[in-house]
């Protein structure tokens, strides 16, 4: 498929973004995702280089609603959440989406977006994904204990020098004290730039249609 250019005018400024319809007519999933650092700026064409906007364009249909916006340079997730939140209360008004299954996800840059956003909403999420994550210092544990309902997939290159695999196992472990659900998976030859191999894993797309937040209540 082709995904779409669009753009949105959020409460902080002009918000483009890449959008892509699911191949179902009923209520889907969608899955948000974040980029890093060196996709930041005014081309959206950038976003669809690698990693997940590129699995999902160069698919003949996913079984969910995909969105990534672009923040310019210089401006980080953080500083854009409550546009992003924005966005998805606009798509959800909307689209088909089922609002019970917002997966959130994110690499490198855009985890430590996804950490926050998640953390700050976390009725709006029902799993999070983190590739060559990073993690905004100032979440406290408190904040992090927020994330407790949500399933969690962590992936990390065994020999990414950005952010070195002891410092998100030291992560993981924390996130484990806290009763947090984590999934972590380490690719160990692998460096920072593993979007790729994470996102067209078939069992990680499985992933995102599998999960509802309806079905961990009555749990």
């Amino acid at each position: 498929m082709s995904v779409e250019h669009r753009s949105y005018n959020a409460p902080n400024g002009l918000l483009p973004y890449l959008f892509a319809p699911t191949n179902t007519s009923d209520a889907a999933p969608l899955v948000l995702f974040l980029h890093g650092a060196r996709d930041r700026g005014t081309d959206l064409n950038t976003l669809l280089k690698w990693g997940l906007p590129r699995f999902v364009n160069e698919s003949d249909s996913v079984p969910y609603f995909f969105v990534a916006p672009q923040i310019p340079e210089a401006q980080t997730w953080v500083e854009r959440a409550l546009d992003v939140i924005a966005l998805l209360d606009e798509l959800i008004a909307s689209h088909a989406i089922d609002p019970s299954r917002v997966i959130i996800s994110g690499f490198s840059l855009g985890s430590a977006g996804v950490w926050h956003l998640a953390a700050s909403y976390p009725d709006r999420f029902v799993g999070l994904v983190a590739v060559s994550g990073r993690v905004p210092k100032s979440l406290t544990e408190p904040e992090l204990a927020a994330l407790k309902d949500i399933p969690i997939e962590m992936f990390q290159g065994g020999q990414d020098k950005n952010l070195p695999v002891e410092d998100a196992e030291q992560f993981v472990a924390t996130l484990r004290g806290l009763g947090i659900n984590v999934n972590f998976t380490v690719l160990p030859e692998e460096d920072h730039f593993i979007a790729d191999e994470v996102y067209g894993d078939p069992q990680l797309q499985r992933w995102f249609v599998s999960l509802n937040r309806r079905d961990r209540a009555l749990a």
